[in-house]
């Protein structure tokens, strides 16, 4: 197997690394903490700051699996950072293949419909808007160079050690059941064995919804991880007040509500999905203290 590169090897990137021992593992982070993190876990590292324009990129890329999992900057409506990334790789030497993890925000509002990776993309956010940016340069970038890319529009991801406990404890609100909109997630050990197969098994240029197939609304989703960690369920609010009370980047996962239909991922990457819904996910926490 190709040794691998993971450009934002955080927790995902942790766990595609886990699972793809003995092959040679090389995480890419800009932190001194971080870099550490990953040697303790003997994972090499090179510490790159993708921001910073004013020295070369020099990642060791040449015929390596890449895994891009790094965020966009924060704000704005360009990933300036996969811009870097892509220019950078117009050279002889290039990776044999990239995966890029995306997010379903892509898609914008869609009412609560169910969706497929043709629906429009249509990002109501900034955030959103950043990830389609991303997208779209990964796809010219494969063009140019005939490199493989496989898109991943992934939605929450949760995990034991991901759950919302600190808002729960807080005791901040969420809408009234009947007004919160459709979310969807993934385990992050489902994510991670997508991002393994997608290399593997995934189309160029092809986008997969990474999603466990099972939406419910935000509301239910924290009020299960309440009832999980033994927590009181969330005051409710209206729209109106949640409106007020919320923060905006809460406030702009709330102004979305669709449903993503999953079977591409099930069918064209053959993933078997060890937490097929959020109550075999909650149901691995026991005995955990999130």
């Amino acid at each position: 197997m190709n040794p691998v590169l993971i450009i934002g090897c955080g927790d995902i990137g942790v766990r595609v690394a886990s699972r793809l021992a003995p092959t040679a593992v090389t995480g890419v982070v800009k932190s001194a903490p971080s870099a550490e993190r990953l040697r303790a876990l003997g994972i090499e590292v090179v510490q790159r700051d993708l921001d910073a324009s004013s020295t070369a990129l020099e990642l060791p890329v040449q015929g390596r699996q890449v895994y891009y999992f790094a965020p966009p900057p924060p704000h704005g409506e360009l990933d300036t950072r996969v811009a870097r990334v892509c220019a950078a790789w117009l050279g002889d030497e290039l990776p044999a293949r990239v995966v890029y993890i995306s997010t379903s925000a892509v898609y914008g509002d869609c009412a609560g419909a169910w969706i497929d990776e043709t629906a429009p993309l249509r990002p109501g956010t900034a955030r959103g808007r950043r990830r389609l940016d991303a997208e779209s340069r990964w796809l010219r970038w494969s063009r140019q160079t005939g490199v493989a890319v496989v898109l991943l529009r992934v939605p929450g991801i949760y995990a034991c050690d991901r759950l919302p406990a600190k808002r729960l404890r807080a005791g901040l609100p969420v809408l009234a059941a009947t007004e919160s909109p459709f979310t969807n997630r993934i385990h992050a050990e489902d994510l991670a064995q997508a991002c393994i197969l997608a290399m593997q098994r995934g189309a160029a240029g092809v986008a997969y919804n990474v999603s466990d197939g099972q939406p419910t609304t935000m509301t239910d989703y924290f009020n299960r991880v309440a009832e999980r960690l033994h927590l009181p369920r969330p005051p409710v609010l209206d729209r109106e007040a949640a409106r007020e009370a919320l923060s905006a980047s809460m406030w702009s996962f709330l102004s979305e509500s669709k449903r993503l239909d999953n079977r591409r991922m099930l069918e064209q990457l053959g993933i078997h999905l060890q937490y097929p819904h959020l109550a075999a996910g909650l149901a691995a926490c026991e005995g955990d203290d999130p």
